[in-house]
């Protein structure tokens, strides 16, 4: 059995892999893989799987499977899986270094030091404590985010389309999470339902001055929506680590006031890329058995 490793792991990953078969990062001998693992930077699209008679298990390494066809997988029977477990600490903490970083203006303090300015009056900062924060989604990663911000002593609120209750926040509709908000973050899947969620109209129902987070998928954002509400200040600053693409092209975030922008670190750890290699390691012995 060849194991395919596409994309980048802990180095000791294809050496524990090796026990169940042989192990290649070589593209090039994709039709003779019988499992591809994933990241985010491979997309296991369907002239990827047409290239792989042999493919049978399909694993991506972190949360979600939007790098992946799954219907076309589902179609050639091919097993599909992720490792959604592995990710909620680090994404959580990103999140929440982003939700710090933007009302104490870690970034802008930082590049007007360098540049010699002494801008103390000028960058006023707002505390956390009091706070209402509201989390669009509230599965794993959010619920540590919640945890976080209870820390802080915020008020934690909720909408998730397919949960009623949940002990992490108090849950509610879209509309009144957007509304009562003084920090959205989002951690939603993307999905047709969820892409672009975050437009003009939506950023209008928002509080002014509201902060907005973006750990989960670029796309679930309109860029040039965002883009619009912060120089029109009805928000007050946006922090993501997600984009329309890995790097983005061009995207109007670059250029926009009030943004801290990470390169989709959310998952990268040292911790968590032990707890990947755990989790796919598992994966792997499991389809082994069958």
């Amino acid at each position: 059995m060849l194991i395919l490793l596409a994309d980048a792991f802990k180095a000791d990953l294809p050496k524990r892999l090796e026990a169940f078969g042989e192990v290649t990062s070589d593209l090039g001998r994709v039709a003779d893989a019988e499992i591809i693992i994933v990241r985010s930077k491979t997309k296991v699209d369907k002239a990827m799987m047409d290239k792989a008679p042999k493919l049978k298990f399909i694993i991506r390494g972190g949360v979600g499977v939007d790098t992946i066809d799954v219907e076309y997988a589902k179609s050639k029977n091919v097993a599909v899986d992720n490792t959604p477990e592995a990710s909620s600490l680090a994404v959580a903490e990103l999140a929440f270094a982003l939700m710090i970083s933007l009302p104490n203006h870690v970034a802008e303090a930082d590049a007007s030091m360098k540049q010699g300015k002494w801008l103390k009056k000028e960058l006023e900062r707002t505390e956390l404590a009091g706070k209402t924060l509201g989390l669009v989604g509230i599965g794993r990663i959010a619920r540590e985010v919640a945890v976080r911000a209870k820390a802080f002593g915020m008020r934690v609120i909720a909408y998730d389309k397919f949960v009623e209750k949940s002990d992490a926040a108090e849950m509610m509709s879209l509309d009144k999470v957007l509304a009562q908000s003084d920090y959205i973050s989002l951690h939603t899947p993307l999905t047709d339902e969820t892409k672009g969620m975050i437009n003009a109209k939506a950023l209008a129902s928002m509080k002014k001055g509201a902060y907005l987070v973006n750990t989960c998928r670029g796309k679930v954002v309109v860029e040039e929506d965002i883009v619009a509400a912060l120089e029109s200040g009805q928000l007050a600053g946006y922090g993501t680590d997600v984009y329309y693409s890995d790097p983005p092209e061009n995207t109007p975030l670059a250029k926009a006031p009030r943004v801290v922008m990470t390169p989709h670190l959310g998952a990268s750890t040292a911790e968590n890329l032990d707890r990947l290699g755990d989790c796919i390691v598992e994966r792997v012995q499991k389809y082994c058995k069958k």
